[in-house]
């Protein structure tokens, strides 16, 4: 292509655009046309994808290829049908998981794990690939999955120039600084401003009336400058307003209802409430429509239903019953909707395109809404800043708030977008605007060697060539600049440590051993009363542990645990007469503790007659010794030979007692973190070669690599691509999943791929349903060699490999024997039909990758079979593409 017929293209795609450029896509576009990658770091819906336009055009117009990778699959379902419409059926093809559409055409469309495994496997599609757009590539931070797009980036051929799309991070000139050590010259664009002013407002309630107060954030002062709102702050801290302990105040937080009443007479609708829970989103929609709420007029409502039905119309009558679709059709029709992950992915779909058209006005989604999909509203409300990331709850961060707001403001259409923080009474004002003020979202690496990785890199390269190659991550690359922050950091916690020992150990007495009294006497006295001690013993319970229960109960069996969401711990368990009884710490002399073991009858049915009788009389003969009252006594005794000897401690009657021990408490926390401190400069300076060695270590201790070569074994590890990759290559090399059935191989392969939701890894899990008799066998045959890999992985000093997990084998087995949406959601009451469209098509992914894979072509077979099987219903309607 010759410069003039490139100025010319060059002219005519900035002249399709609906608006002019800006000043940083024409700097991205200059980049492209210099032959450089670029990075461009912008806010949602400033237009970044108009970057990736540009170089799609350019591989077109000169006969070569280009790939757009998007971190999920729906991403790049979205993504496929926006080309299709702009350059045709033919130029475009798809590949996923899922999908293998057109994937010879010159413009592909594919998730990045696709184009990494492509570039491992040296398919020839790589061939005159010249542009590959990375899109959302802030998503390499991702603990899981990150990893893959540093992979590309560091594996792709040199003659390939990307397009990396990012949102706003702070440290984007350093991301496009290791791009260019890695792949050559590379341009950082960066574009701060929002195409959209943004206004940040705060929305409190007040109690006894209905009134809400919408306040701005910010007010400019005179030199316009913006400072936090004083009437906002003054009327979070009125008298009454806020206390200690479990407040009492004159404010409230606002309803669901009346925030989206108040939106609709602001005229700040459309908007996007985000709720950080599944069912929280469902309640909202819920509350709303039986308040009567309608946003939406008659002539909307009928087009409203053509969406829906459009994308609902590959699914049965009865699946649409089970999914709520009649309730769900009436919300949508009313201008409301929810949006999140335990939603099936056609009413998901139907929910996007219609929020797009300006139907629907009301979406309660989750932060999952925040990344890609493209859904722009004129208002975002945050109804809480803190969300529960299945082991806490934790503040929102600077990065995640920028994030969630980015959808505020639609561009050509809103001159304002709206970002509404809802008042809670754990929140006060100055935090809210601190969060509302702050930019700050740095990009950090979650790169690692995995079992895979190495397989391949050993397979492809040199070993000097894998060691550099490893040593060009950005995870090594960040590493060597942190260092020095870091020493820093560890200079100050040692003089603070030094000073708070000194005001501790001021005085008469020994403060630790004052310390490690007063902290057994308290533990004394929760175990006296059970409380927590006696929630967490419960945790520690296991299904046929016998513990004693006051009263007339007496020695019970456990069966399962029976702990809600917000409750405190309950064990299900069986009498010996056979009476089914839910426990809690209170029905025990202080903190239960097995006082016998007897193993459950299987399978296991707690509802089933002949269960229960085998299971009491097996309890029945458990030898036990009762708690006695003497017991009782003795913890009193103890309890007050502990309070008479912390009396008599020479600390007891300092003067200065409680800011010693406040000091040594503080040097505690100083010396854990100084600890956490070391712990991150040793894995800095230790570089990823090291770790990487350390895997080979592994791998060769398991058969999997011989010097620098692969065995057989290795071959078939370097093909699989899962988070458990070495423990489910080891389960096909010793054969555990050789003589099954289809329905026993998914069942026995979904252990590889199901992780519940929420799940603490110190409570054990409740005993799975064994829907065949051959299933528990390699399960635990499984599981043993996961034990053995994670005592080899600590003794190494690498991350354990997640344990199997059989909670979704039931249900993938009835699924793959043919039994319908409502029979198999039935079997378990926490998951939702999204939850199990989403497993289902993670195990069909694994599946393939064994069918293509597993040394025995039976085996191989069935694994095909199975996956076909799992392909039906609502799972093959959520599959489809082009809608």
């Amino acid at each position: 292509m010759n410069a003039g017929s490139a100025a010319g293209r060059r002219a005519a795609f900035e002249a399709e655009r609906p608006f002019p450029l800006d000043r940083y896509q024409v700097e991205a576009l200059d980049a492209i046309d210099a032959g450089r990658s670029v990075l461009v770091a912008a806010p949602t819906g400033s237009g970044k994808t108009l970057v990736a336009e540009y170089a799609i055009r350019r591989a077109l117009d000169t006969g070569t290829k280009a790939f757009y990778t998007t971190p999920l699959k729906a991403l790049s379902n979205q993504k496929f049908g926006d080309l299709v419409g702009a350059h045709g059926a033919d130029q475009v093809g798809l590949l996923t998981g899922d999908n293998s559409i057109n994937g010879d055409a010159p413009v592909v469309v594919m998730t990045t794990e696709v184009l990494r495994n492509m570039i491992y496997a040296g398919s020839p599609t790589l061939a005159g690939l010249r542009y590959v757009i990375l899109d959302e590539v802030h998503y390499l931070q991702n603990p899981y999955r990150g990893a893959v797009w540093e992979e590309v980036i560091i594996h792709l051929a040199p003659d390939v120039d990307l397009v990396c799309l990012s949102a706003t991070v702070s440290n984007a000139e350093e991301f496009a600084a290791w791009v260019q050590t890695v792949r050559g010259e590379t341009r950082a664009v960066i574009e701060e401003r929002r195409p959209v002013e943004l206004q940040n407002l705060y929305l409190v309630g007040e109690r006894g009336t209905d009134q809400l107060h919408l306040l701005p954030t910010f007010l400019r002062g005179e030199t316009g400058q913006a400072r936090p709102n004083p009437e906002a702050a003054r009327l979070d801290a009125r008298p009454g307003s806020r206390g200690r302990g479990r407040p009492t105040r004159r404010l409230r937080t606002p309803g669901r209802v009346e925030t989206v009443a108040r939106l609709a007479a602001e005229n700040m609708l459309p908007a996007i409430e985000f709720v950080f829970s599944r069912a929280g989103c469902d309640q909202a929609v819920e509350q709303c429509l039986d308040a009567g709420a309608r946003l939406t007029g008659t002539d909307e409502r009928p087009r409203i239903r053509r969406i829906a039905e459009s994308h609902t119309n590959g699914l049965a009558d009865d699946d649409l019953r089970i999914l709520g679709y009649g309730r769900w059709l009436a919300a949508l029709e009313a201008g409301l909707a929810a949006h999140h992950a335990g939603m099936v992915p056609p009413m998901k779909e139907a929910v996007e395109e219609a929020f797009a058209a300006g139907l629907v006005r009301m979406v309660f989604a989750t932060e999952t809404l925040s990344l890609g999909i493209n859904m722009p509203a004129r208002t975002v409300v945050i109804e809480k800043l803190s969300k529960f990331t299945g082991e806490r709850h934790e503040f929102l961060t600077p990065g995640e708030y920028t994030q969630l707001t980015g959808r505020a403001g639609r561009r050509g259409i809103d001159e304002t977008g709206y970002a509404v923080v809802c008042w809670s009474p754990f929140v006060p004002f100055d935090q809210v605007a601190g969060l509302a003020s702050r930019r700050t979202y740095a990009l950090r690496s979650s790169f690692r060697p995995t079992y895979n990785m190495a397989a391949n890199l050993v397979r492809r390269y040199t070993v000097e060539v894998a060691h550099h190659l490893l040593n060009l991550s950005f995870a090594q690359f960040h590493a060597d600049r942190d260092v020095v922050s870091l020493d820093r950091q560890l200079e100050r916690s040692r003089e603070d440590l030094r000073r708070q020992r000194i005001v501790a150990e001021r005085g008469a007495g020994d403060i630790d051993e004052y310390r490690r009294l007063t902290g057994a006497l308290e533990a004394e006295r929760r175990d006296r009363g059970g409380g927590r001690r006696g929630g967490a013993a419960l945790d520690a319970l296991r299904p046929g542990d016998v513990v004693v229960a006051r009263g007339r109960r007496g020695k019970v069996v456990v069966l399962s645990h029976d702990r809600g969401r917000g409750s405190a711990p309950r064990v299900l368990a069986l009498t010996t007469g056979r009476e089914l009884v839910r426990l809690g710490a209170d029905d025990f002399e202080g903190p239960p503790a097995p006082a016998a073991r007897v193993e459950l009858p299987e399978p296991y049915a707690p509802r089933s007659a002949a269960f229960r009788r085998d299971a009491a009389d097996r309890l029945r003969r458990a030898k036990v010794e009762r708690a006695d009252r003497a017991a009782e006594r003795t913890r009193n005794e103890r309890v007050s030979e502990l309070a008479a000897t912390v009396a008599a401690h020479p600390v007891a009657g300092d003067a200065a007692r409680d800011n010693r021990v406040q000091a040594a408490a503080r040097g505690d926390r100083l010396e854990r973190d100084i600890a956490r401190l070391e712990r991150r400069v040793r894995s800095r300076t230790e570089s990823l070669a090291r770790q990487f060695d350390r895997v080979l270590r592994v791998l060769e201790a398991w058969g999997y690599v011989d010097g620098w070569s692969l065995t057989d074994a290795g071959q078939l590890l370097a093909r699989l691509y899962t988070e458990t990759d070495l423990l489910l290559a080891e389960a096909l090399r010793q054969g555990m999943l050789d003589g099954l059935g289809p329905a026993d191989l998914a069942a026995v392969v979904s252990c590889f791929t199901y992780e519940r939701r929420g799940r603490d890894g110190d409570r054990p899990l409740p005993p799975p349903q064994w829907p065949s008799r051959e299933i528990p066998g390699r399960v635990r045959k499984i599981e043993r060699v996961w034990r053995e890999l994670s005592h080899n992985e600590d003794d190494a000093g690498l991350p354990e490999t997640r344990p199997p997990d059989p909670g979704f084998a039931a249900v993938l087995h009835a699924w793959v024997e043919g039994d319908d949406l409502e029979a198999v959601l039935a079997d378990d009451d926490d998951i939702t039909g999204g939850d199990f469209v989403r497993n289902v098509k993670q195990c069909v992914d694994l599946l393939r990758q064994v069918a293509d894979v597993a040394p025995d072509p039976e085996t191989a077979q069935a694994a095909a079979q199975a996956a076909e099987a799992c392909t039906r219903g609502v799972v093959a309607a959520s599959s489809v593409v082009g809608r």
